[in-house]
């Protein structure tokens, strides 16, 4: 672990936070991380002593136990709180690798393709005449990953 806070927030930088300490990492595989996260799991990891230091997240109740939190500007997915400890989504976080998963849950609904993944071809960068350009030419209007005084630039 890290003695400096963990940060992370969401994509347009309106929502960031910085965390103490992290707990367990898991992937869940509930129908509704699915639905909440647009994915085919739910990376999260516990979040020990999270501050808010750039506006806080809404808050949308997705069943009778569970709240999630998300930026209201951009819509990204940042926590899972089901009234004891506030999970964090692994990929709003500024250095996802400190948050390996190490377990996962509610199996019951994962999706057969998840398995596979792993075995899917992966597309050579340089495959496709005019990509590297087309690539190069994006101007990202993304939250750097890291804290910024002010945002946007």
């Amino acid at each position: 672990m890290t003695s400096s806070p963990i940060t992370g927030g969401c994509q347009c930088g309106s929502v960031r936070y910085d965390i103490k300490k992290l707990g367990r990492a898991t992937i869940c595989h509930c129908r509704m991380c699915q639905k909440a996260l647009g994915s085919f799991y739910g990376p999260l990891v516990t979040a020990l002593d999270i501050e808010w230091t750039r506006g806080k997240p809404a808050v949308y109740a997705s069943s009778n136990k569970v709240t999630r939190g998300f930026c209201a500007d951009c819509g990204t997915p940042l926590t899972y709180d089901w009234g004891k400890d506030v999970e964090i989504a692994i990929g709003s976080m500024d250095n996802p690798t400190l948050a390996a998963p190490v377990l996962q849950v509610n199996i019951k609904d994962k999706l057969p393709i998840v398995d596979a993944l792993h075995k899917l071809p992966m597309r050579d960068p340089n495959a496709n005449e005019g990509t590297a350009e087309i690539v190069a030419s994006i101007k990202s209007n993304q939250h750097p990953d890291h804290h910024t005084t002010d945002w946007p630039e």
